[in-house]
This record gives structure tokens, sequence and C-alpha cells, in this order.
């Protein structure tokens, strides 16, 4: 009899705190959600409501305060670009699995992998169906399934061309690490089969959709701070393994240069939105060091630009990570970004000559984005409304012209002359949507 007291009693007290609870929240202006049963008049059917356009709240904040961002509006899964990962490395696993769980998007519907026993072990992580791993040998199997929108390719460079050339005979739309491929004969084979199959080719330039490195190439091509004159890039990091695929030329194509010396370039020619007209080169190996017996320790670089912008870059397999760049203007201002080519962590450094006072500052704004997450939506939104890519393989076809005239140019010890090419984002296609 106690026990049926305490739990009617208990009862009666989850009645009256939810009436209050419901009086309360509707005070503070929260709307509770209707219950199972009830049909509030004018309900719109489920598959006629557009779930991408955000929900909106009224601001709590300060128009002086940071901005919130909006909220996020992810697309219903059955309605995602399914993708497809070629390689289940570092990177597919420690940042695009979990950067495409963050996609508005876009979903993980296959794996590929040489490793089976991982595979299926990745596939049970992430809700993949079992049927969708495929390994090396049985990939073009993968055209039969009406899953797979784009093959997401994240192998070693060398590879890149094969299965691009395979993804694109199966039907599928390609998203390709960077550097595109070992070269630019093979990067534009990969072009010209995407366009024969009439599918999309993107290369996964992370660096043109992250905010921060945005907002610097907005700045330097509206002259905000004055018109930029010359920039200097540094990128670095200190390899360990000789064995690693890095190391080898067939697989890799090079060292620094094409890994991470690439971002230099290629970050860049973004931030000016034009293309060089010669670049000037040197190279050195640590002699004796197991790691560049077929490739490149450092390379030093300067690219001209025919509006008169010199550009100095540094990159390196031989020291401890550092990536930073510093655009200098003709008005005093030295607009900077430390952590410039990392995953995160981007960080704005601005000083300017005002009234003959130097002011140092670290701008901020808006929450950091997974650059990954942003790549992959905006090719799944490519796909979804027949866009180009923003970052096409062209933009890496480019990029390969330029850096076989670094390599010429560190072998000869001249300056090399580049192809003119006039107008701005020559090689670049449909903006992507702004971070929110």
């Amino acid at each position: 009899m106690e026990v049926q007291n305490n739990t009617n009693e208990r009862r009666d007290f989850i009645k009256k705190a939810g009436k209050g609870l419901i009086a309360a929240t509707l005070i503070g202006g929260i709307e509770l959600g209707e219950t199972a049963n009830a049909q509030p008049s004018g309900a719109v059917k489920q598959d006629a409501i557009d779930e991408t356009v955000p929900v909106k709240f009224t601001p709590i904040k300060d128009s002086s305060e940071k901005k919130e961002g909006s909220v996020p509006s992810p697309m219903r899964p059955s309605k995602r670009i399914g993708y497809a990962f070629v390689g289940l490395g570092r990177l597919t696993l420690n940042q695009l699995l979990p950067a495409i769980a963050k996609c508005n998007y876009s979903k993980a519907v296959a794996l590929v992998s040489g490793d089976g026993e991982k595979a299926k072990k990745v596939a049970l992580q992430y809700g993949i169906d079992a049927k969708n791993i495929y390994n090396y040998a049985n990939f073009d199997e993968i055209k039969n399934n009406p899953e797979v929108d784009v093959v997401y390719i994240v192998l070693p460079n060398g590879m890149h061309e094969e299965f691009t050339l395979r993804t694109a005979k199966a039907g599928k739309h390609v998203l390709c690490e960077k550097p595109l491929s070992v070269s630019s004969a093979s990067a534009q084979k990969m072009v010209d089969a995407c366009h024969k199959a009439n599918v999309k080719l993107m290369t996964a330039y992370r660096i043109q959709y992250e905010p921060h490195n945005t907002l610097v190439k907005e700045w330097t091509r509206s002259e905000k701070k004055g018109k930029v004159k010359i920039i200097e890039t540094f990128n670095a990091q200190n390899t360990a393994d000789p064995t690693h695929w890095r190391h080898v030329k067939a697989l890799s194509g090079g060292g620094a240069l094409p890994d991470i010396g690439l971002y230099n370039l290629n970050t860049t020619r973004f931030i000016l939105g034009e293309e060089p007209d010669s670049v000037l080169a040197s190279m050195y190996s640590t002699p004796g060091d197991p790691r560049f017996k077929e490739v490149e320790e450092s390379v030093l670089f300067q690219l001209f630009f025919p509006s008169g912008v010199v550009s100095s870059h540094v990159t390196s397999y031989g020291v401890h990570e550092s990536r930073h760049y510093k655009c200098h203007t003709n008005k005093g201002a030295t607009i900077g970004l430390k952590n410039a080519f990392a995953y995160n962590g981007q960080q704005l450094e601005l000083s300017e000559v005002k009234d003959e006072m130097e002011y140092k500052s670290n701008p901020t704004f808006g929450a950091e984005k997974d650059q990954f997450t942003l790549v992959m939506d905006h090719m799944s939104d490519c796909v979804l409304n027949n866009k180009t890519p923003y970052t096409p393989g062209e933009e890496g076809v480019q990029d390969h012209k330029i850096m076989e005239a670094i390599y010429e140019s560190a072998k000869t010890g001249k300056r090399v002359k580049l192809k003119r090419v006039e107008g701005t984002d020559v090689f670049r296609g449909d903006a992507p949507k702004k971070a929110e």
C-alpha cells in the first residue's frame, strides 16, 4: 500500500511539474512540439517541406556581438549525395568520414579498400552496408550501385589517374585529393576522360573553401587594406618513414612541392585570382638522408604575376610543422594568417599603419568550419544543381604546369616563363555557397 501511494504521489508530481514547465516555456517564448496525435490546423505534408531552409530564431544577442550563424539545415538522408571512399588511410579515417557526418547534402554509402577486415570494421562504425564494400580488383562493379553518386579518390598520387578513369567509365562523378596526379599530362587525361563521360571532376582544394582564407582573398581583391604587392608563404613538416609512399617518386610525383608546397602555390593563385607568368626556384635535400633518395626535401620558389605582384615561398619536409603566410600592401598593411594551410586553427593577424602609428590586431569572425565538410557539400551542390565545381580538374592541371616550371627552374637555375593567361579565376568554376 505504501508503494502504491508513493507511485501515485510521483505521478501527480510529474503531471503538476509538466504543466508548470509548459507554462514556463510558453512564457519564455519557446514553442513545444505537438503531441503525436495532435493535428495542428493548416498542417503541411512532410514531403512538401523544404528541410534545407534554416529554422530561424529571434536574436538574443546585441548586434555588437559576434553572429551565431544559421541553424544547421541538413537535407533528408534519402536525398543526399552518396559517396564512395577509395582508400582508407589516415586522411579518410581521421578527417573525411568524421567530416561527412556533419554534411548537409552528402552521406557515406560505400568503401573501397585493399584491406577487407579494415573495411568491414569501418563500415560498422559508420553504418555502411556490407554489400557496398569493394576492393581494388572489383571496383568497376560500382557502376551498378545506384547509391553511389560520387567517388572520392584518397589514394597515393600515382594512382589518381587510374581510378579517375575507372570512375568516369563507371559513370560516377569524381572528387580527387590533391595534387590531381603526378604530371600535367596525366592530369589532363583525367579531365578529358571526365568530360567525355559527362561526369564532374573536382580537385579537393580545401583551402579555397576555408572561411579565413576566403576573407583574405576578398580583402586582397577589393584592396580593402591597400593593394597587395608582396606575398610570403611558408609550409613545412618533418616527415619520418623513408619507405612511405610520399618518399617514392613513382607514387608521389615529387617530395615537399607537390604534397604541401602545392598549398603555397594554389592559395596564392586563389588569393590573387590571376596566373603567374614566370617562376624562379631552387631545391635542396640533405645529403645522405634516406628520406630523400628519390624526392626533394626543400624547395624555395618565387612567382611573378602580370599585375606586378611577387610571391616568395618556402616548403620543406625537413623542419618542424609550420604553415603561415603574409600579404604586404602598398598602404602600410600586412594581412597574415597563422595555421593557414592546416586542417583547423586558422588565425588572422592584421598590422596597419594609421596616422604614423602601427596597430596590430587579431580579427575574429564566426565559428570554425570543417574544411572537408565544406568541400564535400560543395561537390554535392554541384551534382544536385548541375554546377561546375569551383576547383575543377582544370585547376589541378594548371598547378601541375606551374610545378613543372618550378622544377625546371630549380634544375637549370634560370627563371622560367609560363604561358600568359589573361583574366581572373580562369580555371575555376561556380563559386561555393558562403559558409555561414
